[in-house]
Protein backbone atom coordinates (compact mmCIF):
# COMPACT_ATOMS: atom_id res chain seq x y z
CA UNK A 1 0.00 0.00 0.00
CA UNK A 2 1.19 3.47 -1.12
CA UNK A 3 1.26 5.64 1.84
CA UNK A 4 1.54 9.61 1.43
CA UNK A 5 4.20 11.83 2.90
CA UNK A 6 2.54 14.62 4.92
CA UNK A 7 3.64 17.94 4.85
CA UNK A 8 5.30 17.62 8.34
CA UNK A 9 6.98 14.64 7.58
CA UNK A 10 8.92 16.78 4.49
CA UNK A 11 9.39 19.55 6.63
CA UNK A 12 10.95 17.12 8.95
CA UNK A 13 12.93 15.30 6.48
CA UNK A 14 14.20 19.06 5.40
CA UNK A 15 15.06 20.07 8.57
CA UNK A 16 17.34 17.08 8.71
CA UNK A 17 19.01 17.08 5.76
CA UNK A 18 19.62 20.44 6.20
CA UNK A 19 20.93 19.93 9.79
CA UNK A 20 23.52 17.46 8.10
CA UNK A 21 24.74 19.13 5.25
CA UNK A 22 25.04 22.61 6.29
CA UNK A 23 28.35 22.34 7.73
CA UNK A 24 29.76 20.62 4.81
CA UNK A 25 28.37 23.51 2.44
CA UNK A 26 29.75 26.03 4.67
CA UNK A 27 33.06 24.44 4.60
CA UNK A 28 32.69 24.21 0.56
CA UNK A 29 31.69 28.04 0.25
CA UNK A 30 34.46 29.02 2.45
CA UNK A 31 36.70 27.17 0.69
CA UNK A 32 36.31 29.93 -2.46
CA UNK A 33 36.64 32.86 -0.44
CA UNK A 34 39.84 35.64 -0.82
CA UNK A 35 40.52 35.90 2.65
CA UNK A 36 42.46 33.55 4.94
CA UNK A 37 39.62 33.08 7.72
CA UNK A 38 35.90 31.11 7.96
CA UNK A 39 34.59 34.12 9.56
CA UNK A 40 34.28 37.05 7.05
CA UNK A 41 33.83 35.30 3.22
CA UNK A 42 35.35 38.68 1.56
CA UNK A 43 34.99 37.65 -1.96
CA UNK A 44 35.39 34.81 -4.76
CA UNK A 45 38.38 33.25 -5.42
CA UNK A 46 40.28 29.79 -6.76
CA UNK A 47 43.84 30.75 -4.65
CA UNK A 48 43.07 27.99 -1.75
CA UNK A 49 42.96 25.56 -4.85
CA UNK A 50 45.88 27.05 -6.88
CA UNK A 51 47.43 26.32 -3.45
CA UNK A 52 46.61 22.84 -2.70
CA UNK A 53 47.88 21.51 -6.40
CA UNK A 54 50.57 23.21 -5.46
CA UNK A 55 51.61 21.23 -2.16
CA UNK A 56 53.69 18.10 -3.45
CA UNK A 57 53.62 16.69 -0.29
CA UNK A 58 49.99 16.95 0.68
CA UNK A 59 49.19 15.78 -2.54
CA UNK A 60 50.91 12.69 -2.29
CA UNK A 61 49.27 11.39 1.27
CA UNK A 62 45.89 11.76 -0.58
CA UNK A 63 47.40 9.15 -3.51
CA UNK A 64 48.61 7.32 0.00
CA UNK A 65 45.23 7.39 1.18
CA UNK A 66 43.01 6.66 -2.08
CA UNK A 67 45.44 3.41 -2.67
CA UNK A 68 45.57 2.61 0.84
CA UNK A 69 41.37 2.80 0.35
CA UNK A 70 41.17 0.57 -2.81
CA UNK A 71 43.50 -2.13 -2.29
CA UNK A 72 41.87 -2.69 1.13
CA UNK A 73 38.29 -2.03 -0.28
CA UNK A 74 39.23 -5.04 -2.75
CA UNK A 75 41.33 -7.63 -0.62
CA UNK A 76 38.23 -7.37 2.36
CA UNK A 77 35.30 -7.58 -0.26
CA UNK A 78 36.95 -10.83 -2.08
CA UNK A 79 37.70 -12.25 1.83
CA UNK A 80 34.86 -11.05 3.26
CA UNK A 81 32.70 -12.67 -0.02
CA UNK A 82 34.47 -16.03 0.78
CA UNK A 83 33.56 -15.57 5.05
CA UNK A 84 30.38 -14.67 4.39
CA UNK A 85 29.52 -18.02 1.88
CA UNK A 86 31.21 -19.93 4.59
CA UNK A 87 29.18 -18.62 7.58
CA UNK A 88 25.82 -19.16 5.11
CA UNK A 89 26.70 -22.77 4.52
CA UNK A 90 27.19 -23.97 8.03
CA UNK A 91 24.89 -26.32 8.88
CA UNK A 92 25.20 -26.31 12.83
CA UNK A 93 22.93 -23.34 13.73
CA UNK A 94 25.08 -22.39 16.54
CA UNK A 95 28.05 -22.70 14.81
CA UNK A 96 26.76 -19.82 12.27
CA UNK A 97 25.60 -18.06 15.30
CA UNK A 98 28.95 -18.75 16.94
CA UNK A 99 31.01 -17.06 13.51
CA UNK A 100 28.39 -14.25 13.34
CA UNK A 101 29.18 -13.05 16.87
CA UNK A 102 32.38 -13.26 16.15
CA UNK A 103 32.40 -10.94 12.97
CA UNK A 104 29.98 -8.36 15.44
CA UNK A 105 32.60 -8.36 17.74
CA UNK A 106 35.40 -6.72 15.20
CA UNK A 107 32.46 -4.31 14.36
CA UNK A 108 30.92 -2.92 18.03
CA UNK A 109 35.27 -2.88 19.28
CA UNK A 110 35.96 0.67 19.41
CA UNK A 111 38.58 1.90 17.31
CA UNK A 112 41.25 2.57 19.64
CA UNK A 113 41.43 -1.14 21.15
CA UNK A 114 41.36 -2.24 17.82
CA UNK A 115 44.32 0.42 16.64
CA UNK A 116 46.00 -0.22 19.89
CA UNK A 117 45.82 -4.42 19.34
CA UNK A 118 47.50 -3.73 15.62
CA UNK A 119 50.23 -1.55 17.50
CA UNK A 120 50.82 -4.54 19.66
CA UNK A 121 50.47 -7.04 17.31
CA UNK A 122 53.04 -5.22 14.25
CA UNK A 123 55.36 -4.20 17.19
CA UNK A 124 55.71 -7.98 18.46
CA UNK A 125 55.71 -9.55 14.88
CA UNK A 126 58.24 -6.71 13.73
CA UNK A 127 56.58 -5.30 11.13
CA UNK A 128 57.49 -1.66 10.06
CA UNK A 129 54.88 0.61 10.82
CA UNK A 130 54.15 2.01 7.42
CA UNK A 131 52.09 1.60 4.27
CA UNK A 132 51.74 -2.37 4.98
CA UNK A 133 50.51 -2.12 8.29
CA UNK A 134 48.34 0.59 7.58
CA UNK A 135 46.86 -1.51 4.48
CA UNK A 136 46.61 -4.64 6.59
CA UNK A 137 44.68 -3.11 9.59
CA UNK A 138 42.02 -1.33 7.20
CA UNK A 139 41.53 -5.16 5.85
CA UNK A 140 41.46 -6.31 9.15
CA UNK A 141 38.61 -3.86 9.95
CA UNK A 142 36.90 -3.61 6.49
CA UNK A 143 36.18 -7.50 6.82
CA UNK A 144 33.08 -7.87 9.08
CA UNK A 145 31.83 -4.91 7.22
CA UNK A 146 31.52 -6.64 3.82
CA UNK A 147 29.95 -9.93 5.53
CA UNK A 148 27.41 -8.11 6.81
CA UNK A 149 26.68 -6.74 3.58
CA UNK A 150 27.02 -9.76 1.87
CA UNK A 151 25.21 -12.64 3.85
CA UNK A 152 21.62 -10.48 4.02
CA UNK A 153 21.72 -11.56 -0.01
CA UNK A 154 22.81 -14.78 0.56
CA UNK A 155 19.80 -15.54 3.29
CA UNK A 156 17.81 -13.53 0.96
CA UNK A 157 18.96 -16.21 -1.90
CA UNK A 158 15.81 -19.20 -2.58
CA UNK A 159 17.55 -22.40 -2.25
CA UNK A 160 15.72 -23.89 -5.12
CA UNK A 161 18.13 -21.84 -7.10
CA UNK A 162 20.95 -23.75 -6.72
CA UNK A 163 18.90 -27.26 -6.26
CA UNK A 164 17.58 -26.17 -9.85
CA UNK A 165 21.16 -25.57 -11.18
CA UNK A 166 23.01 -29.18 -9.83
CA UNK A 167 19.82 -30.80 -11.50
CA UNK A 168 20.51 -29.35 -14.58
CA UNK A 169 24.28 -30.44 -14.17
CA UNK A 170 25.68 -27.70 -12.90
CA UNK A 171 29.34 -28.03 -11.32
CA UNK A 172 30.20 -26.75 -7.83
CA UNK A 173 31.98 -23.90 -9.93
CA UNK A 174 29.46 -23.35 -12.18
CA UNK A 175 27.01 -23.22 -8.87
CA UNK A 176 28.94 -20.32 -7.65
CA UNK A 177 29.79 -18.14 -10.60
CA UNK A 178 26.87 -18.46 -12.58
CA UNK A 179 24.43 -18.24 -9.93
CA UNK A 180 25.38 -17.66 -6.33
CA UNK A 181 27.58 -14.46 -7.44
CA UNK A 182 25.34 -12.87 -9.89
CA UNK A 183 22.89 -12.85 -7.01
CA UNK A 184 24.28 -11.42 -4.14
CA UNK A 185 26.41 -9.19 -6.55
CA UNK A 186 24.97 -5.33 -5.27
CA UNK A 187 25.48 -6.47 -1.56
CA UNK A 188 29.23 -7.37 -3.06
CA UNK A 189 29.70 -3.40 -4.30
CA UNK A 190 27.50 -2.79 -1.17
CA UNK A 191 30.43 -4.15 0.92
CA UNK A 192 33.44 -2.91 -1.32
CA UNK A 193 32.08 0.91 -1.21
CA UNK A 194 31.40 0.09 2.34
CA UNK A 195 35.26 -0.52 3.08
CA UNK A 196 36.23 2.14 1.05
CA UNK A 197 34.20 4.82 2.90
CA UNK A 198 35.53 3.15 6.23
CA UNK A 199 39.43 3.57 4.73
CA UNK A 200 38.62 6.95 3.74
CA UNK A 201 37.29 8.36 7.14
CA UNK A 202 39.28 6.33 9.46
CA UNK A 203 41.19 7.78 11.98
CA UNK A 204 41.55 5.80 14.67
CA UNK A 205 43.32 3.07 13.92
CA UNK A 206 45.05 4.34 11.07
CA UNK A 207 47.13 6.90 13.94
CA UNK A 208 48.23 4.01 15.82
CA UNK A 209 49.83 2.26 12.99
CA UNK A 210 50.99 4.61 10.87
CA UNK A 211 54.77 5.54 10.89
CA UNK A 212 56.90 7.68 10.23
CA UNK A 213 57.32 9.15 6.37
CA UNK A 214 53.64 7.56 5.80
CA UNK A 215 50.79 9.16 6.52
CA UNK A 216 47.04 9.05 5.55
CA UNK A 217 44.57 12.13 4.89
CA UNK A 218 42.59 11.72 8.04
CA UNK A 219 45.82 11.54 10.09
CA UNK A 220 47.01 14.50 8.28
CA UNK A 221 43.87 16.94 8.50
CA UNK A 222 44.09 15.96 12.39
CA UNK A 223 47.98 17.30 12.08
CA UNK A 224 47.10 20.59 10.46
CA UNK A 225 44.59 21.28 12.54
CA UNK A 226 46.27 21.31 15.89
CA UNK A 227 48.66 23.57 13.81
CA UNK A 228 45.33 26.09 12.66
CA UNK A 229 42.46 25.63 10.24
CA UNK A 230 44.28 26.77 7.01
CA UNK A 231 41.61 27.11 3.79
CA UNK A 232 43.43 24.64 1.34
CA UNK A 233 41.85 22.00 3.91
CA UNK A 234 38.64 23.54 3.12
CA UNK A 235 39.42 22.90 -0.64
CA UNK A 236 40.20 19.75 -0.25
CA UNK A 237 37.48 18.55 1.68
CA UNK A 238 35.43 20.04 -1.02
CA UNK A 239 36.88 17.80 -3.54
CA UNK A 240 36.81 14.82 -1.52
CA UNK A 241 32.94 15.76 -0.90
CA UNK A 242 32.65 15.91 -5.09
CA UNK A 243 34.77 12.80 -5.15
CA UNK A 244 32.52 10.74 -2.55
CA UNK A 245 29.16 12.00 -4.68
CA UNK A 246 30.61 10.53 -7.75
CA UNK A 247 30.95 7.10 -6.32
CA UNK A 248 27.59 7.44 -4.73
CA UNK A 249 25.90 8.14 -7.65
CA UNK A 250 28.28 5.11 -9.86
CA UNK A 251 27.26 2.92 -7.13
CA UNK A 252 24.02 3.66 -7.24
CA UNK A 253 23.83 3.25 -10.95
CA UNK A 254 25.46 0.22 -10.87
CA UNK A 255 22.60 -1.34 -8.42
CA UNK A 256 19.96 -0.01 -10.80
CA UNK A 257 22.10 -2.37 -13.41
CA UNK A 258 22.59 -5.56 -11.34
CA UNK A 259 19.22 -5.38 -9.71
CA UNK A 260 17.98 -8.68 -10.17
CA UNK A 261 14.56 -10.11 -9.72
CA UNK A 262 12.92 -12.91 -7.23
CA UNK A 263 14.31 -16.09 -9.88
CA UNK A 264 18.16 -14.24 -9.83
CA UNK A 265 17.50 -13.27 -13.44
CA UNK A 266 18.97 -9.50 -14.34
CA UNK A 267 16.45 -7.26 -15.83
CA UNK A 268 16.76 -6.04 -19.54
Amino acid sequence: MDKKITPLSKLFLLIIFFILYAPIFFLVIFSFNSGDTMYDFKGFSLDWYRELFQDTRLLIIVLNTIVVALLSALISTIIGVLGALAIHQAKKRQTKNSLLSLNNVLIVSPDVIIGASFLILFTMAGIKLGFYSVLLSHIAFSIPIVVLMVLPKLMEMSPTLIDAARDLGASRWNVLTKVIIPFITPGIFAGFFMALTYSFDDFAVTFFVTGNGFSTLSVEIYSLARRGISLNINALSALLFLFTTLLVVIYYFITQRNKVNGMGVRKR
